[in-house]
């Protein structure tokens, strides 16, 4: 496939995923945007094929299964119809949809793994949204989104075990730091991502310690 016909196709999709992420701030446009960005720089880094790491991280969210009553084939069955009407090779359409298909957070005993670096690389970008000071507004975001507490100290987090029972938990925003935003430091694929993972993990722990400091009336 030549370099000009790899453009049109990510220029063509990423007018298609705008058009179609609208709404909730935490999954629009701009995580889109901040995601495809990270992944770039961490593919630059790692030798990933760029073409397909862009093309993933375009549409790993174009319908997420929290928006979608928890369907996970939403997204690869949208990204696949929309890959094929670009005539796309097969071999790309099927590992864009793999990854789109493994990239999600499922619970704190659940693993995930990616098995291209193309998928590791997405994949970091996209944990890597869900962390620090952007991770923190789109936590918060999404909380008020399901009407979601702030914080309720008579309800401690739950390490979910299967994917089935962390999508059916409706705890409030701080257990969600314990749940899922803590744990994803250690799950980054790359050394890439891990280097970046660092400082943003430090953040959000600071931040927890400090809401949870005032919420004590300190």
């Amino acid at each position: 496939m030549s370099e000009l016909l790899k453009k049109d196709i990510l220029l063509k999709t990423e007018t298609f995923v705008k058009e179609h992420l609208e709404g909730d701030s935490g999954h629009d446009w701009w995580h889109i945007h901040r995601v495809r960005n990270v992944a770039l720089t961490i593919g630059s880094e790692e030798q990933a094929d760029l073409f397909i790491v862009e093309l993933a991280a375009l549409l790993h969210d174009i319908a997420d299964h929290k928006f979608n009553d928890g369907d996970e084939t939403v997204g690869p069955k949208i990204a696949r119809e929309w890959l094929e009407s670009l005539n796309v090779d097969e071999a790309s359409i099927e590992h864009v949809c793999k990854i789109i298909k493994d990239i999600s957070f499922k619970g704190a005993g659940v693993r995930t793994p990616m098995h291209t670096i193309e998928g590791k690389v997405v994949q970091d970008a996209d944990r890597l949204d869900a962390i620090g000071a952007i991770g923190i507004a789109r936590a918060f975001s999404y909380g008020g989104f399901k009407n979601r507490e702030l914080y309720n100290p008579n309800h401690p987090p739950t390490m979910h075990t299967s994917f089935d029972a962390y999508k059916k938990d409706d705890g409030h925003t701080i257990n969600h730091f314990y749940e899922k935003l803590f744990l994803l430091k250690d799950r980054m694929n790359t050394r890439t991502g891990k280097t970046i993972a660092e400082e943003r993990h430090k953040f959000m722990q600071n931040y927890v310690h400090q809401f949870l400091k005032e919420w004590d009336g300190k």
